[in-house]
């Protein structure tokens, strides 16, 4: 996969295929430990309101020295991250982020236009809102799924024909996805020059391919706890491996 894939031609049918399935097999794991102390926010400030953009593409959540760190590796189109999503990401902010034991970071894992599209969108607003973005742009596969359907495979060819700078627009249009993220806070004219540069969508896909040859990541979700990558896609799955690694 090169960084430049992104302006090849996919089949609309490609980009509505299933995610998940090799993150279950993976090796490794976290170590047990003794159980960590929560560690305090600074005064007047929450941990779950600190996000940063990390050096590897990411956005994380809570204490920047959190000696256990959570990463997500997660593709907005894919139907089992947002289940994920929904199971899990209220408990990680409230009761693992809180702690301070935990930081959370989320990696977009670009597996097609239509994810790369909301992906684009979800970081248009920075750091702030990032999390918010993402979990209810994964709450709207279904509205998004059915546009993409409509649009039938020749319009959505000949939108991905379109030069780099705009084509992302147009699919985002089609999508209706430019109106969503309006009324979550980013403007039409924001969404759009966020979406016109290429630079955006070519990072992406090379931190997607990164993931592939760091850490072998092949479907989502998938994560790492301190820089291993772990068993499993599913939240108790990683709980576990949260409280074995002293999150308890």
């Amino acid at each position: 996969m090169s960084k430049s894939l992104y302006l090849a031609p996919i089949a609309l049918a490609l980009a509505l295929t299933g995610c998940g399935g090799a993150a279950e097999t993976a090796e490794g794991g976290a170590t047990s430990g003794e159980a960590i102390a929560a560690v305090a926010a600074p005064d007047g400030q929450k941990w779950s309101e600190t996000v940063a953009q990390t050096e590897a593409g990411g956005y994380v959540m809570g204490n920047p020295d959190a000696p256990i760190k959570l990463v997500e590796y997660m593709s907005i189109t894919c139907s089992h991250c947002a289940t994920f999503g929904e199971e899990a990401f209220n408990t990680i902010r409230d009761e693992y982020v809180e702690s301070g034991r935990v930081s959370f970071e989320i990696r977009n894992f670009v597996r097609d236009p239509l994810d790369l599209t909301a992906a684009i969108l979800s970081r248009c607003g920075g750091e702030g809102p990032f999390f918010a973005l993402t979990k209810q742009a994964l709450s709207n596969q279904g509205p998004m799924f059915e546009k993409a359907q409509a649009m039938g495979d020749a319009t959505y060819q000949s939108v991905l024909s379109q030069e780099p700078n705009v084509r992302f627009v147009s699919l985002a249009e089609q999508l209706d996805l430019i109106s969503y993220f309006q009324q979550r806070g980013v403007s039409a004219d924001q969404a759009k020059a966020c979406l016109s540069e290429t630079a955006t969508a070519e990072k992406l896909m090379a931190d997607t391919q990164t993931a592939v040859q760091d850490f072998d990541i092949q479907g989502t979700p998938a994560f790492l706890i301190n820089g291993q990558k772990i068993d499993g896609t599913s939240w108790n799955m990683v709980e576990t491996r949260l409280k074995e690694a002293g999150a308890r």
